[in-house]
């Protein structure tokens, strides 16, 4: 590849799906860029349309209208920029959201908790001991 800043990205990409497949949903992938109507770099992501970046200079506010575009685009919920911390891992990198988009989904986790605690206690209660370990 010629250009060294597209590389850099694509290698973030590349990683960041490898993680996703790991740790999250084996059936992540790279999407193909849609040019106006793109979808987000990945897909595989929980109800979110990923917007991947790498650069020397973060831009929050650019990253987030293009993921939030980019996931009605996709027809999914929510929109965040997964973005690379300089010499660390791809745990280490940053997944960021605007405040509307982290409550409506921090809204949408506490009604299906309180819905499965109500449906299910015996279930919720190991979903709960599960989950409570730190990262």
């Amino acid at each position: 590849m010629s250009n060294p800043a597209k590389a850099k990205g694509t290698a973030w990409e590349s990683l960041f799906t490898a993680y996703l497949r790991e740790h999250h949903n084996p059936g992540a992938h790279r999407n193909v860029q849609m040019g106006s109507r793109d979808i987000g770099d990945v897909a595989g992501y929980y109800l979110h349309a990923v917007e991947a970046k790498a650069e020397k200079t973060i831009t929050l506010s650019d990253y987030i209208a293009q993921a939030n575009r980019e996931a009605v685009h996709a027809g999914q919920p929510f929109g965040c920029a997964v973005v690379k911390r300089r010499m660390k891992g791809v745990a280490d990198g940053y997944v960021v959201r605007d405040v509307r988009t982290d409550v409506r989904l921090m809204n949408r986790l506490r009604d299906a908790e309180e819905i499965l605690q109500a449906i299910a206690p015996t279930v919720y209660e190991d979903f709960e001991q599960r989950h409570r370990e730190a990262a």
